[in-house]
Order: structure tokens, then C-alpha cells, then sequence
């Protein structure tokens, strides 16, 4: 295993769900991991991921809501799809890179009151935190029951 793991969250829009994968990964993996987030397109970021974010102490307001490219796919050892239609528009990755996907609800797709919205927020900010804890295990970066 290298030193770092480059990973690479891939969403529709990279404004919630692979912003919160790319803020745990940093927080969690720290020097081990190299962590970029993009999206098939770029839909700005949501304000409310930030706020579950902050809520949890992690900062990702300065993290860039931007576009795949191939750069990207080159530098990644691991790719994350975050979204089904992320997973089927994945643009192609060299032969070496490795795929997975999680299919993660969008809770900007929530609707009723502000309190519910947020729920939801709390919810998919809770399985993404689970699901890096389990990847950076997994991949021998830090044990399941370490980190921060």
C-alpha cells in the first residue's frame, strides 16, 4: 500500500454528499490520505451540509464545489461514487484505479420543515462519517475503532 491513499468522492453536483466524504476523510485519515471531491457537474455548496458539518467540528466551507477531470481520475488510487447517477456517468478511469459505490440518499432532495430537512442532513452526514471510518479501516489507513 503507498504511503497515501489519493481518493476521489465523485457526486452529481458535489455540494453535499461527497463534500461531507471529502471533510471525513480529511479529518479522519489526515497525513494518510489525499482527498479530493468533484461532481459530474458543479452545483455550488449547500449551506446546510456545511452547517451538519460544523455541527460534527469539521469545517468544510472552504472545500471548492467543482468538476470531474481527468486529472483527477489520473491522481486517484480509489474512486467513491456517491450517487447513482454519478456511478453510471463515471467518466473512464485508468485501468489501475480502483471503483466503489455507495448509494447515499440526497438529503437536498428533503422537503417539510427546516427541522426535518436538517434531520436528513444529520442522517446522510452520519452513514458518510460510517462509511469512511469503514473505508480508511479497510484499507489499513486507521483502525475502525481509532481516529479522530
Amino acid at each position: 500500500m503507498p504511503d497515501t491513499l489519493n481518493l476521489l468522492f465523485l457526486c452529481t453536483g458535489n455540494s453535499c454528499r461527497s463534500q461531507m466524504a471529502e471533510g471525513w476523510a480529511r479529518y479522519l485519515g489526515g497525513r494518510h490520505v489525499r482527498v479530493e471531491s468533484a461532481g459530474i457537474e458543479a452545483h455550488g455548496k449547500n449551506p446546510r451540509a456545511i452547517a451538519i458539518m460544523t455541527e460534527a467540528g469539521i469545517d468544510i466551507s472552504g472545500q471548492e464545489s467543482s468538476i470531474v477531470d481527468q486529472g483527477m481520475l489520473d491522481r486517484a488510487d480509489l474512486v467513491v461514487t456517491v450517487c447513482g447517477h454519478a456511478d453510471e456517468q463515471c467518466p473512464v478511469m485508468p485501468s489501475d484505479t480502483r471503483k466503489l459505490h455507495w448509494p447515499l440518499s440526497d438529503p437536498a432532495k428533503a422537503t417539510g420543515t427546516e427541522s426535518g430537512i436538517m434531520q436528513a442532513f444529520k442522517g446522510t452526514r452520519d452513514e458518510v462519517e460510517r462509511r469512511v471510518r469503514h473505508l480508511l479501516a479497510d484499507e489499513g489507513i486507521v483502525p475502525l475503532d481509532g481516529g479522530h
